[in-house]
């Protein structure tokens, strides 16, 4: 048996400057690491996407597993496992939906000013105006030139089934909220885009959820697990 640990990386920074860890993202991600250690969990692949905040959670679990002797591997960074680029959507979509969408830009212009008068709560938040931005791509109901929807969906089942075939015992995979979905999704043979959402919606940070693989098969046997984050007040969504 193959197990596969999806493991989203910690709270990332303000919308301004997102791909990088926030303080307290370190501080989960090191906690994470601690509980790895406590429960005796070893990893023969480490996988990461290629975002920035994806490879700081992994570098860090990785140096505090090393300097315990647990004998990590190298990680190995494979972009198909990054998040779909929001900045990317945002300035592709929302100008086309504000154009005609009286209700969407005010919403939309009420983020932009609560991020320029210095709000720390909106870059914590998902708007409505986030919302409507994701769910008109996610439904193709505009033009954009970026990655759509579909192809993000097939590369994560791409990149899922390469770690599933890929003959490691146990492979650790530092990802984000939704590719993590998208794999869940997959062992139910779904692809409907609102339940992987949802799921999405629901990831903390550095939580895991566990796929475990037979006859190259993957099931679902854990998900969104934060034990290692007992207090309410180190659990993040955003």
């Amino acid at each position: 048996m193959t197990s596969i640990f999806l493991i989203r990386h910690g709270q990332a920074g303000t919308r301004d400057d997102y791909d990088r860890l926030s303080p307290l993202g370190r501080r989960q991600s090191s906690r994470l690491a601690e509980f790895f250690l406590r429960e005796g969990i070893v990893f023969d692949r480490i996988l990461a996407g290629g975002l920035r905040r994806q490879q700081e959670t992994a570098a860090i679990v990785r140096e505090a597993l090393s300097a315990a002797g647990a004998g990590p591997p190298p990680i190995e960074v494979d972009p198909r496992w990054s998040e779909f680029d929001l900045d990317e959507v945002y300035a592709g979509i929302a100008p086309q939906i504000a154009a005609h969408d009286a209700e969407f830009r005010a919403q939309y212009e009420e983020m932009l000013e609560r991020i320029r008068a210095g709000d720390g709560a909106i870059h914590r938040q998902w708007t409505p105006a986030d919302t409507a931005v994701v769910r008109a791509w996610v439904e193709g109901r505009y033009g954009f030139e970026g990655e759509t929807w579909a192809a993000f969906v097939g590369r994560v089942q791409a990149a899922l089934r390469d770690a599933a075939a890929s003959g490691a015992r146990c492979t650790a995979v530092f990802t984000s909220a939704t590719p993590a979905a998208i794999s869940v999704a997959s062992t139910f043979s779904s692809s409907d885009p609102m339940p992987i959402l949802r799921m999405a919606g629901a990831a903390l940070n550095t939580n895991f959820t566990i796929l475990d693989v037979r006859g190259g098969v993957a099931a679902l046997a854990c998900f969104n697990a934060v034990p290692h984050l007992g207090e309410p007040a180190v659990r993040t969504l955003r």
